[in-house]
């Protein structure tokens, strides 16, 4: 018989990941029923197939890219023009296949850019990849013949004939045609991190004059992974043009590629899973945080900055440290300073949050009066009061935190060192 628990891309264990992850994708429409839900699933589907196929790149590859947007991007234009041409009936395909058309188109791209951007590695590869990316970004408002000038390309994704009452038209239709393709998506490219190619795509990233000792042509691996997520880069944007019905030059512009590599970096780009957290976040920042204050990029920009100093793996890796501990029997010795660090750091950004929303308020909102209401608290920016009163909830919090950060880390030390003396015995004193 053979052996189900035995290593593998179909072991026992992933398929009940498999299962589960199709299960969440599955019902999740059904929990969050409202249209803003609706809205946000369908984006998490797109940006985790964006931010997979970006990863394929940099934490599979090292290949550090500044230009992934412009395979998302033209993939979706790809996409938009297909989807006019099956209205005007000169494209006889179902609409369900359009998302493909933009990984093609995104393949194509990929396969002419990617020849010269994988000559180079390193510092090289990356300020070629801004340069193209900033070249085809110029190129969107001078050919309006293909890119549709400052308003874009429109389509209207109701168009021939219905497939089992399929039209498309109502956004759950949508969604669950972009859970299929973002399922499948993440299957694939999951399952070619287990291929030769993967392996010696991962191979180049760490010692590339190995691999070209060994006899291997470094560029031809960089190049064949550069269109393979050039293809997932373009369905993901074959899926955006099919959600939104409209494709804009943004779509390709450097904005579109640093939200890329902050998320899949904030994710985790050493984990598989890492970047589909940074595309969860990705969403949730875009789509709603951005509607609660108008300092978000500040916030944003600060978190990534912290995120770069303390944790350079990224949340994954977060995740997986203390899965290492739990598996140990230790995480409960942990759970009273994650719950005081949470409480301490809670504390301190209220205070700092607090002068931040005064500042914006103080410059951009002062016509609507002095007072604003943060957290349910009403703060007045002509008060030295609630200016004094943040500043000291900030500075009590952060010196709490420190504390309290203090003997976790103490803590930590001493379940890592049990950790290493249960693995490795023989070196224990």
């Amino acid at each position: 018989m053979p052996n189900n628990n035995k290593p593998g891309l179909f072991n026992t264990g992933r398929i009940v990941v498999w299962g589960l992850f199709a299960l969440v994708m599955a019902v999740a429409p059904l929990v969050f029923t409202s249209g803003l839900g609706m809205t946000v699933l369908s984006q998490m589907g797109i940006a985790i197939i964006a931010c997979l196929s970006y990863n394929m790149l940099l934490g599979q590859g090292g290949m550090l890219s500044f230009g992934h947007a412009v395979y998302t991007g033209l993939g979706a234009f790809g996409a938009i023009h297909a989807l006019n041409a099956i209205s005007g009936g000169s494209l006889p395909m179902p609409v369900s296949l359009v998302p493909i058309v933009g990984g093609f188109f995104g393949m194509g791209f990929a396969v002419l850019f990617g020849y010269v951007t994988t000559r180079k590695a390193g510092t090289t590869f990356a300020m070629i990849t801004l340069g193209l990316g900033e070249l085809v970004f110029a190129m969107s408002l001078m050919i309006p013949e293909f890119f549709g000038g400052e308003g874009g390309v429109s389509g209207n994704r109701v168009t021939g004939n219905a497939v089992m009452g399929i039209t498309y038209g109502p956004p759950i239709q949508v969604y669950y045609l972009i859970a299929v393709y973002t399922f499948l998506s993440v299957v694939a490219m999951f399952a070619f991190t287990a291929t030769p190619l993967g392996r010696m795509l991962n191979a180049v990233r760490d010692n590339p004059e190995r691999v070209e000792f060994v006899g291997y042509n470094t560029q031809r691996i960089r190049y064949t992974a550069f269109i393979i997520a050039g293809f997932f880069a373009g369905v993901s944007g074959g899926l955006g043009a099919l959600n939104f019905e409209i494709v804009t030059a943004e779509v390709v512009g450097a904005a579109r590629s640093g939200a890329y590599l902050l998320f899949t970096f904030l994710g985790g780009a050493t984990f598989y899973f890492g970047p589909i957290i940074g595309a969860v976040l990705m969403v949730l920042a875009f789509v709603l945080f951005s509607e609660f204050t108008k300092a978000w990029l500040l916030y944003l920009g600060l978190i990534f900055l912290f995120m770069v100093m303390y944790a350079p793996g990224g949340i994954a890796s977060l995740i997986m440290m203390n899965v290492r501990v739990a598996a140990f029997g230790k995480l409960k010795q942990l759970l009273g300073n994650y719950l005081a660090m949470a409480a301490t750091l809670l504390m301190a950004l209220s205070g700092a949050a607090a002068m931040v929303e005064m500042t914006y308020h103080l410059q951009l909102n002062s016509s609507q009066g002095s007072e604003l209401v943060f957290l349910g608290t009403t703060l007045n920016v002509a008060s030295a009061q609630s200016w004094f009163g943040a500043a000291l909830v900030a500075l009590v919090g952060f010196g709490l935190f420190e504390l309290t950060r203090r003997r976790f880390a103490f803590k930590w030390k001493e379940i890592q060192e049990f950790i290493e003396k249960k693995m490795n015995p023989e070196n224990a004193e």
